[in-house]
C-alpha cells in the first residue's frame, strides 16, 4: 500500500472530517442509499458475534464531494444493542458525526481489505473496517475508498 493510501486508511480519527478538509471547497454530503432492518452478512454477524440468522440495524451511504461518492460505507448494529438509540433519524447525517462525541469510544483494531464493496456497484482500491464501542453499544462499520476519490485527490491506484 501506498504511504498516501496508508494515511487515509489508518487514520483512526472521522472519516467525515477527513473528507471534509481534504475536498476543501467541494460540497460534502452523506447520501441515504438504504437503511432497514435485516440480516446482516456472514462476516458481518461473525464480527459481531451474533448468530447468523439474527437480524440487525443496516445502513448504506455514500459519501459525496460535489454529489461524486468517494466512500461508500456500511454500518451494522445488533438489535439488542440499540439500547433506544434512534439512528434511524441520522438520515443524511454521517454516523460518524454521532459517534465520535460520544465519551469512552472504543474502536478495535483495523480490517484492511481490497474486496469491492458487496452493497454497491462502485469499485475501489481499499476497504476497512472496525467496530466502535460506547458502552453497551457496537456498530461495524465497513468503509470502501472508491476509483472517484483516487482519481480527485490524485492518489495511486494501490
Amino acid at each position: 500500500m501506498s504511504p498516501a493510501w496508508w494515511q487515509w486508511i489508518a487514520s483512526r480519527d472521522s472519516l467525515t472530517a477527513r473528507l471534509v478538509s481534504a475536498g476543501s471547497h467541494r460540497t460534502f454530503r452523506v447520501r441515504l442509499l438504504n437503511q432497514r432492518l435485516g440480516r446482516p452478512r456472514r462476516d458481518e454477524a461473525l464480527a459481531l458475534d451474533l448468530p447468523p440468522a439474527r437480524h440487525a440495524w443496516l445502513r448504506e451511504v455514500a459519501l459525496c464531494l460535489d454529489e461524486r461518492p468517494w466512500v461508500v460505507a456500511r454500518s451494522v448494529v445488533p438489535l439488542d444493542g440499540l439500547h433506544g438509540q434512534r439512528l434511524d433519524r441520522l438520515g443524511e447525517r454521517s454516523l460518524g458525526s454521532w459517534l465520535f462525541r460520544q465519551p469512552d469510544l472504543e474502536r478495535s483494531p483495523l480490517e484492511v481489505t481490497a474486496d469491492p464493496p458487496p452493497f454497491h456497484p462502485a469499485s475501489g482500491p481499499w476497504a476497512r473496517r472496525s467496530l466502535f464501542r460506547h458502552h453497551r453499544f457496537v456498530v461495524l462499520v465497513q468503509e470502501f475508498f472508491l476509483d472517484c476519490m483516487a482519481d480527485d485527490l490524485g492518489l495511486p491506484s494501490r
